[in-house]
């Protein structure tokens, strides 16, 4: 039998014997990053310049960061990345949402957004347990459970 490509066998249509079709990978697109051109590729540690810890304080991935006034004010002069957290943190955004919208590994965005803060564009809003620790009633409590046994 011979179907509109060729001969076809009992599962669909096959290539002639004899003709191979090169293929070539495509490549892969990247996902369009908010503020960011489409199709660049910029690897992780060319935004930080290699670094693997903020400048700043090291912040925990759920710490809530927002856009401070001077983040407003001095936006026009960062870098389209930064320009990108703080668009995004104009409401409370957590280091690990800024992250998945960036396309950046989580420990990226820990020295992007920390690197923010330190520089004042951004105000850090840390978990109560980061703060000050747990609370020590429960603390207590857990002791005294554990006493128990």
């Amino acid at each position: 039998m011979t179907g509109p490509t060729g001969p076809t066998g009992p599962t669909g249509p096959t290539w002639p014997v004899g003709r191979v079709e090169p293929t070539r990978p495509q490549p892969a697109e990247s996902p369009r990053q908010p503020g960011l051109p489409p199709g660049r590729v910029v690897p992780a540690y060319a935004l930080t310049h290699g670094r693997t810890r903020s400048r700043g304080v090291d912040l925990p991935m759920e710490a809530l960061v927002t856009v401070t006034d001077l983040g407003r004010d001095r936006r026009a002069g960062l870098q389209i990345e930064r320009r990108a957290i703080l668009d995004l943190c104009a409401r409370p955004t957590s280091v690990v949402e800024v992250a998945a919208h960036l396309h950046v590994p989580v420990g990226v965005a820990r020295v992007l957004v920390g690197d923010l803060a330190a520089n004042g564009h951004l105000a850090v809003h840390l978990p109560r347990q980061a703060a000050g620790g747990p609370d020590p009633e429960i603390l207590e409590r857990l002791l005294e459970g554990l006493r128990a046994r």
